[in-house]
């Protein structure tokens, strides 16, 4: 029977005999009652190959040069053969013979393989930047929307756990939860809103038990909870209650982060949420809980679908006098100032793509990460302003969405 002992680059002994079974030491890799031992590695030794002829022919043996061998040659001028240079590449018939410019700036160097252009990339978006949305109810099915084909509530107990399996499987590990409240739950308060025992706290508190390493985000705002469909509690003569309202919404982001929330974001737009939101979180010892605000949210006509979701629309007006005007471009950079000396984490523009031009003011003003919520699906955070758009064709887009809000 013959075999061959050699030594693998990672310094173990392998043996392979001729029937091409193969051992690792003296292990067979598959079941052999002959296996005894296990050679250790060895390093900085030639590599011995020896071959055995079981009907008694003499043994041969193969020794490699050591390093100093090795060593010895290429100082004496016999270095070891080498692929030779490529060619260099032809241009093609008829390109014309010219003087290389003098540049000492090449910027296509950086880019002339996809692995360079890889590691020079400034601006990456992976599933760990986004965050999934998921409309969630009390219903043991799910329910789909009407106005969102394609999208679902979610039973909170059977759908929501696996719709975060299949987000998790391709990478999406953060979930925020906007909930489809009982009408009968609902008040001109909001009181529901801290209900530690409401929707959404059980929802979090589910997901932290299957998933402990997951991401939770929440909403904060009193619109799925009012009786009016407001983002704050409402006067008998329309008007919308700042600071009664902020106060609802601190005990509201107190309950979701002794439930297990990771991020509270809250988008109602009352002013001086932040700061209030965060001494309610460090007085209740959540100090680990972070804000991502909707610094820059916009009146907007896209948000029809996502009321009728979660069946939240206004029972009377409209919500401009606490969201922005579409036309107002540099009123974004007095909410990110606030926002940032209130306490919070993370700055959002919504919707997103008509107002690149603003997720641009507030990156180049602004060290934090900023979110942008675009369309009804998915957010994405702490990437690079995406550009694309000319200023101008944002204000002419948002000038439209002005007619329809």
């Amino acid at each position: 029977m013959a075999f061959t002992i050699s030594t693998t680059p990672s310094g173990t002994q392998t043996i392979k005999h001729s029937d091409f079974k193969t051992h690792i030491g003296l292990k067979l890799l598959n079941s052999h009652p002959r296996v005894i031992r296990t050679v250790k590695p060895v390093r900085a030794q030639p590599l011995l190959v020896t071959r055995a002829i079981a009907d008694g022919k003499p043994l041969t043996k193969e020794k490699r040069l050591s390093i100093d061998e090795c060593e010895a040659a290429v100082v004496a001028g016999n270095p070891p053969p080498a692929p030779p240079v490529p060619p260099k590449p032809r241009a093609p018939a008829g390109t014309p013979v010219v003087t290389q410019l003098p540049l000492t700036r090449r910027p296509r160097r950086n880019r002339k393989s996809p692995f360079l252009r890889a590691a020079f990339q400034e601006t990456t978006l992976s599933p760990a930047n986004f965050i999934l949305p998921l409309f969630i109810h009390e219903a043991e099915e799910d329910t789909p929307i009407g106005a969102m084909p394609g999208c679902y509530r979610l039973g909170w107990r059977h759908g929501l756990i696996e719709e975060v399996y299949k987000a998790r499987d391709v990478g999406v590990n953060s979930i925020v939860l906007f909930p489809k409240i009982p009408d009968a739950l609902k008040s001109a308060s909001g009181d529901e809103a801290y209900n530690e025992n409401g929707l959404v706290p059980r929802a979090i508190r589910l997901l932290k038990d299957k998933y402990p390493d997951i991401i939770i985000y929440t909403d904060v705002a009193l619109d799925p909870y009012s009786s009016d469909g407001h983002d704050g509690i409402v006067r008998e003569d329309g008007v919308i209650m700042n600071d009664e309202t902020v106060h609802q919404l601190s005990k509201q982001a107190v309950a979701q982060a002794r439930a297990g929330a990771d991020v509270v974001s809250p988008s109602d737009m009352m002013d001086g949420r932040v700061g209030a939101i965060r001494s309610a979180l460090d007085a209740e010892g959540f100090e680990h809980v972070s804000i991502m605000s909707y610094t820059a949210k916009y009146a907007s006509a896209f948000y029809g679908p996502f009321r009728d979701a979660l069946d939240s629309n206004p029972r009377f007006g409209d919500k401009k006098t606490y969201q922005m005007n579409p036309a107002n471009y540099r009123e974004a950079l007095i909410e990110t100032s606030e926002d940032e000396a209130e306490g919070a984490d993370i700055l959002m523009v919504k919707p997103a793509m008509p107002y690149l031009d603003v997720i641009r003011l507030l990156h180049d003003n602004s060290a934090l990460p900023i979110s942008a919520y675009q369309g009804l699906h998915l957010f994405f955070y702490g990437c690079s302003p995406l550009t694309g758009f000319l200023d101008l064709t944002c204000l002419t887009i948002r000038n439209w969405l002005t007619l329809l809000c």
